[in-house]
């Protein structure tokens, strides 16, 4: 398999530094090597290839944004969506595990938590010693976080939680989970460690989706926390969206890696696929496919080229997050479904990466804020009505 070149009709590289271009490179290479061999065996089994964990450390992607001290690059966020950009090329599941560790669970601690806690927890996760999940998401709350039934009430020995979360990425496998629950009314953080009594983290089974990712349940019940584990910053739910806001960005980037990927197949298929005497690039309908394709995978690359600037000068708004991952994802999925029309029958083989990423991209448009949801975030903004009240 010869190394993938990247698909840039708007000459974006040169908008790249040497330093972002090293990144995206380092990585890019990385997927080759070390994903792309294994990855449709460990989907089709419904496995996590936990062997990638320790690379990607030494990778460097884990909290790629946060300071060295904590054994972290301290690159800026054009490097930080590059990085997901090529992951998401090889699988949205290996994207979301790096996403979750470093925007999830590595930020929150970073942005809330204490010098203990930031001294313990961020070099540890950044080098892969530890594994982290994030719970937010709750069985009967999803759209609607503020919602949440998870319970902590203050005791002596620190703090009792009792709840559920669902949906949550590396749940079954973290050392560490950023629970969010309700304390006196108002939402906080806290972390719960694997192994504390009456916390548990059932694996969910029968996915069509996201199949190379582990997805599971955090149960909690009477689980005792100490009194130093609560993220002493953390101040209502304006702090787990926040934490959202930074994954949401990291999916605007990844997407664009699976509408690569897709791309690519197609194109170097439509080439070589013979019918009626020439090759079925040739014809009208295909180049009109593949066109659509190109077209929305550069605006998306305009889009968060531009999004990540913002975000490194602290102009970005959430809203700005919303509209990019909302765009992105949909045009993902669109995409890939385009090119396994392309392909034909042969789309749905898991010789071609195409319907691995479809079906993907159903789970990651919805993740992280629905379609709808970001749709009524802009609208908000643009008409000052709150359209979800």
């Amino acid at each position: 398999m010869s190394p993938f070149k990247g698909v840039d009709y708007f000459n974006i590289e040169a908008l790249l530094s040497e330093e972002e271009k090293m990144v995206r490179d380092s990585v890019r290479n990385f997927v080759d090597d070390q994903i792309l061999p294994i990855i449709e065996k460990n989907y089709q089994n419904g496995t996590f290839p936990a062997e990638l964990v320790q690379k990607l450390a030494e990778l460097g992607v884990f909290g790629i944004t946060l300071p060295e001290k904590y054994g972290c690059a301290n690159m800026n966020n054009v490097a930080y969506g590059l990085a997901m950009q090529e992951l998401e090329r090889g699988d949205s599941g290996v994207r979301s595990f790096a996403s979750v560790q470093s925007s999830l669970v590595m930020y929150p601690i970073f942005e809330f938590g204490s010098e203990e806690q930031k001294d313990f927890w961020l070099p540890k996760l950044a080098a892969g010693e530890k594994i982290g999940c994030f719970g937010l998401t709750e069985p009967d709350f999803g759209s609607n976080p503020g919602g949440m039934v998870t319970k902590a009430k203050k005791v002596a020995d620190g703090y009792l939680l009792n709840g559920a979360k669902m949906w949550i990425t590396n749940g079954t496998i973290a050392d560490i989970a950023v629970v969010w629950a309700k304390l006196e009314g108002k939402v906080r953080g806290f972390l719960v460690e694997k192994g504390t009594k009456g916390f548990s983290a059932p694996e969910m089974k029968g996915k069509h989706s996201l199949r190379a990712s582990i997805t599971s349940e955090l149960i909690l019940q009477d689980v005792v926390i100490p009194e130093e584990n609560i993220l002493p910053k953390t101040d209502g739910l304006k702090s787990a969206l926040m934490c959202l806001n930074q994954a949401r960005y990291g999916i605007a980037w990844g997407v664009v890696g699976s509408m690569m990927a897709v791309y690519d197949s197609a194109l170097n298929y439509a080439q070589s696929r013979v019918q009626f005497s020439k090759p079925i690039a040739a014809y009208q309908m295909t180049q009109e496919k593949l066109v659509f394709i190109l077209n929305e995978i550069t605006k998306a690359q305009l889009l968060n080229f531009h999004l990540a600037k913002l975000k490194d000068n602290n102009e970005i708004k959430h809203y700005h997050i919303s509209l990019a991952k909302r765009n992105n994802c949909e045009k993902a999925l669109e995409a890939a479904r385009i090119a396994r029309e392309i392909l034909g029958a042969n789309g749905i083989l898991d010789e071609y990466p195409i319907m691995r990423h479809s079906a993907n991209l159903e789970s990651v448009k919805t993740y992280e804020g629905t379609h709808e949801m970001h749709t009524l975030i802009i609208g908000e903004h643009i008409t000052g009505f709150a359209g979800y009240d």
